[in-house]
């Protein structure tokens, strides 16, 4: 049987590696239209949500590979079970065998934060096996104070609220993983350059 996509054994491996960048650029617009997607569904749910982790990293302004999004939501009970149902709208799913509507009730939060040391509730979707969804299982700092100073970024559909870059910064200090002391450096690199455009603007 002839295959589908004929391969040509002659193709030169610039042409093979040309053809993988463009996956990776199909693959990588459709993460990004994912989120977006999943952003306006939260934003019309009027979700209290804030972007943290590495896609907040990359809208600060440093540009590296994430294959999750990271969302601290403020863990009152209508506020999760909005969120929940945006995302059930999007085919997220529990990666763990549980109901969703279970992460809304504060005491099973506590007793599998307590039990299993649940640090993120995560969700995927069969549709986009790629991008994984993690809810924080409580709020790792004072939610309405970091919400207030939080930026809302606009982008091509929505727009995303996003942790202040100060927040960020003392939130990775607090965990400080190997890609987390990359992620400082850069964020504290972007951080100066903003002190420096804004001294300079004051001249």
């Amino acid at each position: 049987m002839d295959p589908v996509f004929p391969v040509d054994a002659t193709l030169s491996h610039d042409t093979i590696q040309g053809r993988q960048a463009d996956r990776k650029e199909i693959e990588a617009r459709s993460m990004i239209g994912e989120i977006e997607d999943i952003l306006d569904a939260l934003n019309q749910a009027r979700v209290r949500y804030l972007v943290v982790g590495g896609v907040a990293v990359v809208l600060h302004g440093y540009l590296r590979t994430t294959a999750d999004l990271d969302l601290s939501i403020q863990l009152d009970r209508d506020n999760v079970l909005r969120a929940i149902r945006a995302l059930h709208d999007h085919h997220y799913r529990p990666r763990a065998p549980v109901s969703a509507e279970e992460f809304a009730e504060k005491t099973i939060r506590e007793q599998w934060i307590r039990e299993k040391g649940l640090a993120v509730f995560t969700l995927w979707s069969p549709a986009h096996p790629t991008l994984e969804i993690d809810l924080f299982a409580s709020e790792p700092f004072d939610f309405d104070a970091v919400y207030a100073r939080a930026l809302r970024i606009p982008l091509e559909k929505t727009e995303a609220t996003v942790i202040a870059l100060e927040d960020l910064i003392a939130m990775k200090k607090s965990v400080a993983r190997p890609r987390d002391i990359e992620d400082i450096a850069a964020l504290e690199s972007l951080a100066d350059k903003g002190k420096e455009s804004e001294e300079d603007s004051d001249e």
